[in-house]
């Protein structure tokens, strides 16, 4: 698997669309660094990132576009929604985006979606990434939750008192008394 030359240390993860080669596929291949991965982490809010590994190829798609086929690989430690214990997720996906010359760009004032939720406008640089980084952030679970973890009723209330059940916290529950109150007078 060839690398493209960059300057800078590890794989390169952004190409000028310019220096693509129209003829082949240009492989990618890479795991971010510990302190890359801690940065992502801190930007999504999720603990850590244990491992991450973004693989695919950006192949031309007629004179002007681009497909980015690639595969995300990644362990991510979250805090449980219920326990704040620790979990950690193993993430594989699958990730393809379409990048269109005829894609409109989203900073203009009036933008018709592509019917493909996958494309993306062309710009002069293509970022795999950020590709990878938004990949990571959608494929995270939005609610962990330790094994065993299960969450409890919660009562609250003043000490001596009966704790509202949901029968009593139904907003017409009070109406709906007073409407059978009123009918039995009437009877």
């Amino acid at each position: 698997m060839t690398q493209p030359e960059h300057e800078g240390h590890g794989p390169k993860r952004r190409w000028a669309v310019a220096e693509l080669s129209q003829k082949k596929p240009t492989r990618f291949r890479f795991e971010p660094s510990p302190e890359e991965r801690a940065a992502l982490a801190e930007e999504m809010g999720i603990s850590a990132v244990r491992k991450l590994r973004f693989e695919g190829e950006l192949k031309p798609r007629g004179k002007r576009d681009w497909i980015l086929e690639a595969h995300l690989g990644a362990t991510v430690v979250q805090p449980c929604v219920v326990t704040l214990e620790p979990v950690s997720t193993r993430l594989e996906e699958d990730v393809r985006r379409h990048f269109s010359a005829d894609c409109a760009d989203p900073d203009e004032e009036e933008v018709e979606l592509a019917d493909d939720d996958g494309m993306e406008p062309l710009g002069e640089v293509i970022d795999a990434g950020a590709v990878m980084a938004e990949a990571l952030a959608l494929a995270l679970p939005l609610y962990p939750r330790a094994s065993g973890a299960a969450l409890e009723a919660a009562q609250f209330t003043e000490p001596g008192k009966a704790p509202m059940t949901d029968e009593e916290a139904r907003p017409f529950a009070a109406l709906s008394a007073l409407r059978d109150s009123l009918k039995k007078g009437e009877n």
